[in-house]
């Protein structure tokens, strides 16, 4: 192509002013006068020499234009070339980045812009490439607004002048292959905004490695080519998380479970969380470890939820590939694997996606739209298609890359409401005057179904506070699609009573009997979850009546209530040893109370409870089957007394009754659907968990008593604060009412 004379073209002040938009239309080769020319940027070199590629021929010079850096000449023929830069310290050799082609494809392009590229993260971001048989790096960023982007790093001395990028104009994706940049470089990018204006650095908003916190760029990642062993776990995976399952879940705030020997500020590493998080739990006969976010955020006290980086696995555990490591060992012992996930909102670092371009590109313009005032966070702007892909590729890229089981999502509520947290005139209705948020339901409904479709078998959990219907329907139902749904009021309401002194719990009975009302109008799991145990709430055997011994029994009572309550299971790290303290972020577990008898006690019930749910149907198969409970006592508030039964199709009825006074209760006459011995498999007040051992010898023998609607009875010994767990040894009359 013809171009002005090096002097008269204003595009090079440009260049050397950092305002250069289209760097492909005057760096690299061109035609000057008809004659091959090569002009390359190169500021504080000496020389710069251009040679063939195949032979290292030399063919041409390239003069300086001044002192600022750009270098022009004429070339011996055009092909494939290299730049010889002499800098005063050394000679490097590379390929020229303005001497390739288009990088991404226009398929691409389109999937991006119509927000359903589920492969972004090799496609955006940093992708290590071979271009024309050149390693490199390709760069790729969407910044539709913005007046130059650049990328910046270790490679170029972190000057925005000397890589400007590629606009694809119909995409508004900018692009750069930059040859011999290796895995471990550290990058950012450069832009001018709207307005003209340089913005702050911008890490990569599809960065998949990153530096480690405080620090904030993005890293060129190395490829990993994990040799998984987890076959057998992914052809049981649908199985083991279906609605039928016993799902029981450990829920872990990693940096805080335990800390490094010797070391209180230091975290275990992903290696070492393999090596000592996955046996204990599996021991401890969970089925699921849930991790608090491990998406990189930049404020480790957020816990994860403020994620910058929604493609990254926090640097602060180790390499990406060392937490495929860590799935691959989960899933070995027969773990799966749960991330907690927040597409809700983002925090405003300078480093990060607010005004990524100089315009509210991934939030609302609209702070009433787009700003969380409770967390000081924006909210995603969900009815862009660009948006919406982002972030439905970051859920897959988890569950296919990492093989990660399912996605716990954050703060589905307050994607719900328009009129989240806010007051009267600080919201904007829907198109028809509502306050729901229609583009936030309909990307739910699409994530959800996007995820059923790309992964089978994984899940999806709403953490969702309010009473939306149908959260966990299935979409052709007009649900959202959710594989399950935390039941936030059970939660509420059974620790409500369980703190009150037993002598006051008569008058709070139904906090423990309303979720019977509303138990099958969603597929629920019951969370004992991180936010029940901070700010200022105490931890839950804090939050217990009474005497250690007495917080203690209350807690073991309460935890068989809820491994026998309809429903899916979640407990936080530290209450399976029933800690006194508050949990800390800095700290970490106490672990020093295994010395105690009684909260080792605490943490074998832990145990027995989980192998006896996972080992009896009538305890999760008919979770979400109105016919798999049925209340015997649910009346008896004088004696703070809970009994019910628990079914699955011909499997033999188990009875679980709570005492939740510190009196024995003896001679309570219980009526039974069977007639037989009732065999009593567990006792939270038996003396191997830390309890009194008052109980009924093993077994109670049903009489011809007719109580409570059936012809069968138990007369039991209720130990004090405790719950037991019995189940009919005969079955030939286990449908006598």
């Amino acid at each position: 192509m013809a171009s002005k004379s090096v002097g008269s073209d204003p595009r090079g002040a440009a260049l050397l002013e950092g305002r250069l938009d289209d760097p492909f239309g005057f760096l690299g080769p061109h035609e000057q006068n008809g004659d091959p020319v090569v002009r390359s940027f190169q500021p504080g070199a000496l020389k710069v020499e251009v040679l063939s590629r195949q032979d290292h021929r030399l063919l041409g010079q390239l003069a300086p234009q001044g002192a600022g850096g750009l270098f022009v000449g004429k070339v011996a023929a055009p092909g494939p070339y290299l730049l010889r830069i002499h800098w005063p310290e050394a000679i490097q050799e590379t390929e020229d980045p303005y001497s390739f082609g288009l990088l991404l494809g226009e398929l691409d392009l389109h999937l991006f812009t119509e927000g359903s590229h589920w492969q972004l993260a090799e496609r955006l971001g940093a992708a290590r490439q071979t271009v024309d048989g050149v390693e490199g790096v390709r760069f790729a960023v969407w910044a539709p607004n913005a007046k130059r982007v650049s990328v910046v790093g270790d490679f170029n001395a972190w000057d925005g002048r000397r890589h400007p990028m590629r606009r694809r104009h119909q995409a508004g994706v900018w692009e750069l292959f930059v040859p011999r940049v290796t895995a471990g470089a550290r990058y950012k990018y450069e832009l001018i905004g709207a307005d003209g204006s340089l913005l702050p650095q911008r890490a990569d908003p599809l960065a998949r490695a990153t530096e480690r916190p405080p620090a904030t760029a993005s890293v060129v990642p190395a490829r990993f080519a994990l040799r998984w062993s987890d076959q057998d776990w992914m052809a049981e995976r649908a199985r083991r998380q279906a609605a039928e399952a016993p799902i029981s879940i450990y829920e872990v705030h990693a940096p805080s479970w335990l800390r490094p020997e010797h070391d209180p500020a230091g975290i275990l590493d992903w290696k070492a969380l393999a090596e000592r998080l996955v046996p204990y739990v599996r021991e401890l006969g969970f089925t699921h470890v849930e991790l608090l976010p491990i998406m990189e955020h930049p404020f480790g006290g957020s816990w994860g939820y403020q994620p910058l980086s929604l493609f990254a696995p926090s640097a602060r555990f180790g390499e990406p590939a060392e937490f495929a490591h860590f799935v691959d060992a989960a899933h070995r012992a027969g773990l799966g694997v749960i991330l907690d996930w927040v597409p809700g909102h983002f925090p405003t670092d300078p480093h990060g996606l607010a005004r990524f371009d100089g315009t509210a590109l991934y939030e609302h313009a609209d702070p009433r739209e787009g700003f969380h005032r409770d967390w000081n966070t924006l909210i995603y702007n969900f009815g862009r298609r660009e948006v919406q892909g982002f972030l439905i590729a970051s859920a897959l890229y988890w569950l296919k890359t990492f093989h990660v089981d399912g996605l716990r999502v954050d703060a589905v509520a307050s994607m719900l409401y328009r009129d989240y947290s806010r007051n009267e005139g600080e919201w904007i209705a829907n198109r028809f005057g509502g306050r729901e948020n229609l583009e936030a339901i309909a990307f739910l409904r699409r994530l959800n179904h996007t995820i059923a479709e790309e992964v089978p078998g994984a899940i999806t959990i709403a953490e969702e506070s309010t009473a939306w219907p149908g959260v966990s329907a299935r979409l052709e139902d007009g649900g959202l699609g959710f594989s399950f749904k935390w039941n936030m009021g059970w939660m509420h309401d059974s620790l409500l009573y369980m703190g009150k002194d037993p002598i006051h719990r008569r008058w709070h009975h139904n906090d423990m009997t309303f979720s019977l009302l509303y138990a099958y109008s969603e597929r629920f799991v019951l969370p004992l979850s991180h936010d029940e145990v901070v700010h200022g709430k105490g931890s839950l055997f804090g939050r217990m009546p009474g005497d250690v011994w007495q917080k203690r029994a209350n807690l073991r009572a309460y935890f068989a209530f809820m491994w026998t309550h309809p429903g899916k299971k979640l407990l936080f790290m530290g209450g399976e040893l029933g800690q006194p303290s508050e949990w800390s972020h800095d700290g970490e577990i106490e672990w020093q109370l295994l010395d105690d008898p009684g909260a080792a006690g605490l943490q074998r019930l832990i145990g027995d409870l989980n192998r006896l749910y996972g080992r009896l149907p009538q305890l999760h198969a008919s979770d979400f089957d109105p016919a798999g409970f049925s209340w015997v006592v649910g009346d008896d508030d004088s004696n703070s007394v809970f009994a019910f039964v628990r079914r699955f199709r011909d499997q033999p009825p188990l009875l679980v009754v709570a005492n939740l006074t510190p009196q024995v209760h003896r001679d309570y006459r219980l009526g039974v659907p069977g007639s037989g011995f009732w065999r009593e498999l567990l006792n939270t007040d038996g003396t191997q968990y830390g309890g009194s051992g008052v109980g009924n010898a093993g077994r109670v023998k049903s009489q011809k008593v007719a109580s409570h609607g059936y012809r069968q009875s138990l007369t039991l010994t209720l130990p004090p604060l405790a719950t037991t767990i019995f189940q009919l040894e005969t079955d030939h009359d286990a449908s006598m009412a």
